[in-house]
């Protein structure tokens, strides 16, 4: 196996460790085992037969998802040797050569289709979040994702999300608490609800964020002394209010109803962090494919 450009993949490996890679690893297991044999390029093909596969992007697109191509090549079994003509996070244009890959022609066949599809979707990703990113470019307001995510595709998605220059919120329930309606009502409000988490949890007890709709309810997850106060839905003078109630050392988050068009006004606004769902849920794939040829 080998790589030809560069060989950087820090960001990847940094960020799939433990939970986070036994998750990708299983996601590449259960995607080749959706597909099964592919009993059509096994009835034409022989063993012996090689290909080259050529990856081009169609569409201006930021690029990730590399490093899961010799992943999902190992764990198909296939030896293989590829040649990387970009790096990760690399802004490319239409007609970009982005990847080579050489090996058994049955197998990159089979890997054809998987490759492609999370090289698509991470890099639709990465692409929709560098235009959020680009949006608050002159603001001190950081892009975060959400957990709006798809079953499965946690780890992966919010790693594209890094590659295209945000920042993750919370990548799982206990990495932070995060206070929300149904909780204060079931505790009788912000104040009993983090006296509540600060008792079961002690010292080793997560950051604690709450979730406010209104400058009262602002007031009082402030005089709490939580980590972080999500003005949830608020229209921009509303964030300015609530910001200015909001003491310094206690972070800041706006959240809902943030597209492109106002993201840039939002951050204008000052608050420590913007999160937004629409750069995982809703990101359009990127437009790439792969051209395989076979060699005499």
């Amino acid at each position: 196996m080998s790589v030809t450009a560069s060989e950087s993949t820090s960001l990847f490996d940094t960020f799939f460790q433990a939970e986070a890679r036994l998750f990708l690893l299983a996601g590449i297991r259960i995607a080749l085992s959706e597909d099964g044999k592919d009993l059509t390029s096994q009835g034409i093909f022989t063993d012996q037969d090689l290909a080259t596969a050529h990856i081009v992007a169609k569409d201006p697109a930021v690029i990730a998802g590399l490093p899961l191509i010799p992943l999902i090549l190992e764990f198909a079994g296939c030896e293989f040797q590829h040649m990387l003509n970009v790096d990760e996070g690399d802004k490319v244009s239409p007609g970009t050569m982005i990847a080579a890959i050489q090996g058994p022609a049955t197998h990159l066949l089979r890997t054809e289709r998987i490759i492609l599809n999370y090289l698509c979707h991470l890099s639709g990703i990465a692409t929709l979040t560098a235009k959020y990113v680009e949006a608050l470019k002159g603001t001190r307001t950081i892009l975060l994702d959400t957990r709006k995510t798809l079953p499965g595709l946690r780890y992966p998605e919010k790693y594209a999300v890094l590659v295209g220059g945000a920042q993750n919120h919370r990548l799982n329930l206990s990495q932070m608490l995060m206070i929300k309606d149904n909780h204060t009502d079931r505790a009788g409000g912000i104040t009993p609800a983090v006296t509540k988490l600060r008792a079961a949890y002690g010292a080793e007890c997560p950051p604690i964020e709450v979730e406010c709709r209104t400058l009262a309810e602002v007031d009082e997850a402030a005089a709490c002394k939580v980590n972080r106060i999500m003005l949830d839905n608020m229209d921009l003078e509303q964030m300015r209010a609530a910001l200015a109630h909001v003491p310094a050392g206690i972070e800041t988050e706006v959240s809902g109803g943030v597209t492109l068009e106002n993201i840039a006004a939002i951050g204008a606004v000052g608050p420590d962090f913007v999160s937004v769902g629409r750069i995982t849920h809703s990101a359009p794939v990127a437009d790439l494919s792969m051209r395989i040829s076979t060699l005499e």
